[in-house]
């Protein structure tokens, strides 16, 4: 896709990270669409999370540009204001060590939105966090902690959500749940969602495209279903097949 086509919200063009002389990320090309979900797979040490926070603006490339919204990044831009409709969860929620709603109410504090009380209200109520509203962080459940970081993502009306391995060691209950909330987040929001999963089985139920990462090189990005059916790459076949070695 050509960066200047409205439907495309990043384009990343010869993109590398490199830390203490270690190429980590290596993508020639990547177009993510404005409104959809994108799943990246692969293997630990692959590149996902560095490219995820590359895409977050947490850290700029060492090599290559990427572009947002039509407009190229550089280290004076995207300024505050733009960076902030891009919200990021990380696989361990950091909670303060507040009330369930404090939580919430403390990234809207952050933004400049006060009176935000019917925002966090219904987002609670949207998580299945509202009869946790005044228990305390520090006593919930793994499940609960992380819907608690999500509602505080969510509650921001973000229009770029980044998830880092957001399900990793949940139960099935909180898995489905949050599934289900950053799918209807997306239907109902618009909201563009890039998802890094260990869980092949993940990206397939959630994602409308799937990209595989490996030894730092994006290997292939297609739609779902031939990702997982009619694979262009060898070693896509291979990881999915299962039959890659580490």
């Amino acid at each position: 896709m050509s960066a200047t086509n409205s439907d495309t919200l990043y384009q990343l063009n010869g993109v590398q990270q490199i830390y203490k002389g270690r190429t980590v990320l290596d993508v020639a090309e990547l177009a993510i669409r404005r409104g959809e979900i994108l799943g990246l797979v692969g293997p630990s040490g692959a590149g996902k999370s560095t490219l995820l926070r590359l895409l977050g603006f947490l850290e700029m490339p060492a090599a290559g540009q990427i572009i947002y919204d039509g407009q190229p990044c550089s280290p004076e831009w995207p300024d505050l204001e733009t960076r902030r409709r891009v919200t990021m969860v990380f696989q361990k929620p950091h909670l303060l060590r507040r009330s369930v709603s404090d939580n919430v109410a403390y990234a809207l504090d952050l933004r400049g939105r006060k009176n935000g009380d019917k925002d966090v209200t219904q987002i609670l109520a949207r998580l299945g966090l509202a009869e946790l509203a005044d228990a305390q962080a520090g006593t919930l459940s793994g499940g609960e902690a992380q819907r608690v970081a999500l509602a505080r993502a969510l509650v921001l009306q973000p229009d770029v959500l980044l998830l880092d391995e957001p399900t990793a060691n949940l139960d099935p209950y909180n898995i489905k749940l949050i599934e289900e909330i950053v799918r209807r987040s997306n239907a109902e929001d618009g909201t563009t969602v890039i998802i890094v999963t260990h869980n092949i089985f993940q990206a397939r139920r959630m994602a409308e495209r799937v990209g595989l990462l490996l030894s730092s090189k994006l290997i292939e990005v297609t739609e779902t279903e031939m990702f997982f059916t009619q694979p262009q790459h060898a070693q896509t076949e291979d990881f999915v097949r299962g039959d890659l070695i580490y």
